[in-house]
């Protein structure tokens, strides 16, 4: 079996070193398929799974956790299998009630906090959440309100740990420090951008994760799709999604030297960039997030691809870090 299982962080619990992100479900993945994924997914060992109240995107904000809800509900143990994990941060306004009104809809407020954790238990037809994760970081909300609330949800049963998603370093150690003067155990990851492209995260956030026992949740691992062989695909990029495309123009001498490498080292380069990461102690399971059974399944691949140290310094060579940790990458 290619997945392990391993500790989150410095934390007891054990979670697959892929964790399933369902982002893709219900608008560009039906819930047929839906479904077939969250059950291949734990044929294969798969027992982290990771969403948010936002997503379901042009069909409804929330319509993923539902179709989430309505899979865990046929039973069959499946509930207990995972390890389920949403956020909260982002508006989520539901076709039968009125826009949500909090400032401009993004919040970490008791109010905020309390009224989606609700809403979130209710979709997903659950009565915990094993990890509640802040969406992003909230700056004018004092960290008193916040692991106020945090801390009630725990004690009610609601949420068994607490994690963050796009905070900078220096927010880790905000947010850690306020929760340690509280007796509380703070956060226990964070789910964060980074991959061969962007390695941005070494700098800070990386070692501050590092410092205090956090796991590491990398979001999309393939750069939004350049290091799955867009070079071969650019064509059809171009015409469907621009934006992809200008990516793929602007990193075109780096993404030409990685899909020939990928080429001489028999490893397709999307299972070549998910491999590279699980080769990082720090990071706990990237996210992948499939719309099809084969991306699932060539996900599951790249958990058993072997990088030697020549073929991670040849990667490092086309895709150079920020030049390791601060402050030392760019002072004495």
């Amino acid at each position: 079996m290619a997945i392990k299982h391993k500790r989150l962080g410095n934390h007891g619990v054990l979670v697959s070193n892929i964790c399933l992100g369902t982002m893709n479900f219900g608008w560009h993945t039906s819930e047929e398929e839906s479904f077939k994924i969250m059950d291949r997914a734990l044929e294969l060992g798969i027992n982290f799974f990771d969403t948010a109240d936002v997503y379901g995107w042009t069909v409804e904000h929330g319509y993923t956790e539902e179709i989430v809800g309505r899979w865990l509900a046929q039973g069959g143990g499946r509930r207990d299998a995972i390890v389920l994990a949403t956020k909260a941060y982002n508006p989520v306004d539901r076709k039968a009630n009125l826009p949500e009104v909090n400032s401009d809809g993004r919040s970490l407020s008791a109010y905020k906090i309390r009224k989606h954790c609700e809403g979130s238990l209710k979709r997903l037809q659950t009565d915990h959440i094993d990890l509640y994760q802040m969406h992003h970081i909230d700056r004018d909300c004092p960290w008193d309100e916040t692991w106020y609330t945090f801390d009630t949800l725990v004690k009610q049963g609601k949420v068994t740990y607490v994690g963050s998603s796009n905070f900078a370093g220096w927010d880790i150690a905000t947010a850690c420090q306020e929760a340690s003067k509280r007796g509380m155990m703070g956060l226990v990851s964070e789910q964060s951008i980074y991959n061969l492209s962007n390695r941005m995260l070494e700098l800070e956030v990386i070692p501050a994760c590092k410092h205090y026992g956090m796991g590491l949740i990398p979001w999309s691992p393939l750069g939004g799709g350049i290091l799955s062989g867009a070079l071969e695909k650019l064509k059809a990029v171009r015409s469907a999604e621009p934006e992809q495309a200008k990516q793929i123009e602007k990193k075109k001498k780096q993404l030409e030297q990685y899909e020939l490498f990928c080429k001489e080292i028999g490893h397709p380069p999307a299972e070549v960039a998910l491999a590279w990461l699980l080769h990082n102690p720090i990071v706990t399971a990237p996210i992948v997030g499939p719309r099809t059974l084969e991306q699932l399944e060539s996900a599951v691949r790249a958990a058993s691809i072997k990088l030697d140290k020549e073929i991670l310094k040849k990667l490092d060579e086309i895709f150079p870090g920020p030049g390791g940790e601060a402050p030392m990458a760019y002072a004495w």
